[in-house]
């Protein structure tokens, strides 16, 4: 029989970090998780290992072939949440408040069934919400052990919480918009004609980390017709005097919120009119857009503004992604800023306003800032000029 405990946990990570998240704010959010599976007709959360497990509970840690899953009753159950870990993983959980949040914590020993564990605890759930990025072997292991449940995905439920920032969350995504604003800042010192795309992405990615990130998460650095591809990475392509070169670049700060910003810029010589006049529809689209941002206003709108600017240049057609996408412990999640999806801005959210163009073998550009949704308005994280400049 699988041993239970009650006590305090921590998962270890490298820096072994400490809870940043007050006690208090994570019940807050386990409490309105059970809230929202209940609206949802959800009897049990499950959430394995990722974000949002970080976000309930500020742990980190990776999903493995053994399971470790945060059993989450809905609000009306009796049961307590629980935390199902393995036993030989359990000394490496310690420094979470978990007894102070009502978490039981419950281990498995190899040999024994962790799905059944999961079943025991249910206590009989007709609906289960399974965390988006639980690996599948879970997922199946656990449909065997609840044959007559319902499995859906949880990414609705936790997102209605995770999509509306507070405060704390916001100080850390401005932390992290300044942070990548000092590492275009520095462009100068390592976009230059005579250099690979690949040169200039690995001092990009050094500066990230001296900035205060702990990694690079991205570095995308697309010069002339390499900028037209809008997730080209780097490549061994030689910088050119007269290259547009369009530089993508974010990661994550130790407390796990993101970066993303993306400026263009005009390699050695002013780009010719015609790429200047494009860009000039483009920093007038993305500024249209972020005015657009208010509470109230459909997500949907936003992409709309930024869209018909573009189209009204003549560029529509070369505007090939949604204008912008959440931004938090994960770098892409809720809001996405796209047509067809009528999401009411609400204060606190959090997402990218970041139109581009794209024209097949000759340039690209984009220009992308970090927003955020305040009572009437919203807050720009980067600050960086938006103007095509010359370096």
């Amino acid at each position: 029989m699988a041993q239970r405990c009650r006590g305090i946990l921590r998962h270890m990570t490298a820096g072994h970090r400490t809870p940043a998240v007050p006690t208090a704010l994570l019940a807050e959010r386990i409490r309105r998780a059970g809230d929202v599976a209940a609206d949802h007709g959800i009897d049990l959360l499950l959430v394995t290992p990722g974000t949002d497990l970080r976000y309930l509970l500020d742990a980190d840690g990776a999903s493995h072939e053994r399971l470790t899953c945060l059993v989450l009753p809905a609000a009306g159950h009796r049961a307590p949440p629980a935390l199902v870990v393995p036993r030989l993983e359990a000394p490496g959980w310690a420094g979470l408040p978990l007894a102070d949040l009502g978490v039981e914590v419950v281990t498995w020993s190899d040999g024994e069934d962790p799905y059944l564990l999961v079943s025991d605890l249910a206590g009989g759930p007709t609906r289960l919400a399974v965390a988006d990025t639980m690996p599948a072997q879970h997922v199946f292991g656990l449909r065997e052990a609840l044959p007559e449940a319902a499995q859906t995905l949880a990414g609705p439920i936790v997102s209605e919480l995770r999509m509306r920032k507070d405060t704390g969350e916001v100080e850390q995504l401005r932390v992290a918009g300044a942070a990548i604003d000092r590492v275009h800042a520095r462009m100068g010192e390592f976009l230059k004609a005579g250099r690979t795309e690949a040169q200039v992405g690995a001092d990009i990615a050094a500066a990230i980390v001296e900035e205060g990130h702990t990694a690079a998460a991205f570095v995308i650095v697309g010069s002339g017709p390499n900028g037209a591809s809008p997730h080209h990475d780097v490549s061994d392509r030689v910088i050119e005097s007269g290259d547009v070169v369009v530089v993508d670049i974010g990661g994550p700060l130790p407390s796990g919120y993101y970066s993303d910003s993306t400026r263009t810029y005009a390699v050695g010589t002013e780009p010719p009119a015609r790429v200047q006049e494009a860009y000039a529809a483009l920093q007038d689209a993305q500024e249209r857009a972020v005015a657009a941002v208010r509470p109230g206003v459909p997500a949907e709108r936003v992409d709309a503004v930024a869209r018909a600017r573009l189209t009204d240049a003549g560029l529509g057609e070369r505007f090939l992604h949604r204008t912008g996408h959440g931004i938090g412990l994960d770098v892409h999640e809720d809001p996405y800023i796209v047509g067809g999806n009528a999401t009411t801005l609400e204060p606190g959210m959090a997402f990218s306003v970041e139109p581009g163009i794209y024209l097949d073998g000759d340039w690209g550009a984009r220009i992308e800032d970090i927003v955020v949704v305040t009572d009437d308005g919203c807050a720009r994280l980067n600050t960086r000029p938006r103007d095509l400049i010359v370096l």
